[in-house]
């Protein structure tokens, strides 16, 4: 199973990117758990400097933008 958070305090692009991944997930049955992290002290502990932040499997993949769906999809599956 895949573990993926989403970090960000509910700006327009973290709200895009939560539902495009959750969105991906349920589209091609991924295993995994998604999780929205809006406290600040544990997205510092991941060292971004913008949100939105993507987490998967404890690895920051990505922040400060929305990822093309292509984009995701590779982190997704792995």
């Amino acid at each position: 199973m895949i573990s993926i958070k989403i970090l960000g305090t509910g700006c327009k692009k973290c709200q895009t990117l939560e539902a495009n991944v959750r969105a991906l997930v349920e589209k091609h049955q991924i295993d995994a758990v998604v999780e929205k992290v809006t406290d600040i002290n544990e997205m510092v502990n991941y060292g971004i400097m913008m949100t939105p932040g993507l987490v998967v499997n404890e690895k920051v993949v990505s922040y400060g933008v929305v990822p093309k769906e292509s984009q995701l999809l590779t982190w997704l599956k792995g």
